[in-house]
């Protein structure tokens, strides 16, 4: 018994099928209802007890074998016959899938969130069809302010008696909302999509992107701002990146500052992107109006903190040395996929 399953199994093994009928045959001949692998197992109920317990497992082991080549050469001309019928050359080399990549927007979101994150911010979203009072009067803007006319904002109902309602126009509406839910101390961003009125253009756009920062807390001084900003474009734009602040005017926050850094794509040289000044403005900052605090429901005196702002379309086309703004919004595959080698 044992010459005979090493007989057969040196013929399986030498086997190849040169059609699906000889392949039927090799089934039928090995592993049919009356094939030789039934023959040997009724062969093997007459051996002695001590061959059964050698045999057993040889027996066993062939007709695994039977099996799996059965299969193996059975699955191979079934993708022969589909491979005829559908005209495809299985010999050619294979086309891999494009591997796709994160928005570069979304990249320079991303980063940034992980900055402020290792200072202890934390990440706040709120809605963006906000009313007036978190999108205006809660912040100080006052009732002649120009963000309020129709040719600065979009506004979804103009109602004078119930407060107007518009797609916001800065995420600093999250901070309102925040700060009336909450009580000191707040350390938090807020990334979001904003829109305002403008025209479109390669330096502006009907909506951008923007990440907004509030820190409140006993004692919070300008010069925590200054020293959280400064660590901020140190991790973004690399150590030597110089910075200044410039003196300005937002109705949320006083005192209030620009602050610019040193060029990235002239290294301060001067070019088109910084208008040959050297200098970039990124962001908008100061301390928190008190009558802001106080709108909230907060106790101005006892309480102080620092907000600040900035795009993160401005930012991307820092990073990336990207000049047309609409670019970010055309879904053109020839700019999105120049951002393949990063991180997804």
């Amino acid at each position: 018994m044992q010459q005979k399953i090493d007989q057969y199994t040196a013929e399986i093994n030498a086997y190849r099928p040169e059609s699906a009928t000889d392949l039927e045959n090799f089934r039928i001949r090995f592993l049919g209802t009356k094939g030789l692998i039934k023959d040997l197992f009724d062969e093997f109920k007459t051996v002695s007890a001590e061959e059964k317990r050698v045999l057993g497992k040889v027996l066993n082991e062939f007709k695994k074998l039977a099996e799996e080549k059965y299969t193996f050469f059975k699955e191979e001309l079934d993708t022969h016959v589909v491979a005829e019928q559908s005209g495809a050359d299985l010999s050619l080399p294979g086309q891999g899938f494009a591997t796709g990549s994160r928005h570069p927007l979304s990249l320079v979101r991303k980063e940034i969130i992980e900055i402020f994150k290792k200072l202890g911010f934390i990440v706040e979203e709120g809605p963006e069809i906000e009313d007036d009072w978190h999108n205006f009067s809660a912040l100080n803007f006052p009732e002649e302010h120009p963000a309020r006319d129709m040719q600065d904002t979009f506004f979804v109902k103009k109602d004078a008696t119930n407060g107007d309602i518009a797609l916001r126009t800065h995420t600093s509406s999250v901070q309102v909302r925040m700060m009336e839910n909450g009580k000191p101390p707040f350390r938090a961003i807020m990334p979001g999509r904003v829109y305002r009125n403008e025209a479109i253009s390669a330096r502006a756009h009907c909506f951008f992107h923007q990440v907004e920062g509030l820190y409140v807390d006993e004692n919070v001084s300008f010069a925590d701002l200054k020293q959280t900003l400064f660590y901020f474009v140190q991790e973004l734009f690399g150590e030597g990146t110089k910075v200044r602040f410039r003196p300005s005017y937002f109705p949320f926050t006083e005192p209030s500052a620009e602050m610019d850094i040193s060029c990235s794509i002239c290294g301060g040289a001067g070019c088109q992107m910084c208008k040959g000044s050297g200098w970039v403005e990124i962001l908008g900052c100061g301390m928190v109006d008190p009558n802001v605090l106080e709108n909230c429901g907060i106790d101005a005196s006892k309480y102080t903190g620092f907000a600040f702002g900035m795009g993160i379309e401005r930012i991307t086309n820092l990073k990336y040395q990207i000049k047309d703004l609409r670019l970010f919004s055309e879904n053109d595959i020839r700019f999105l996929k120049q951002f393949k080698s990063e991180v997804i």
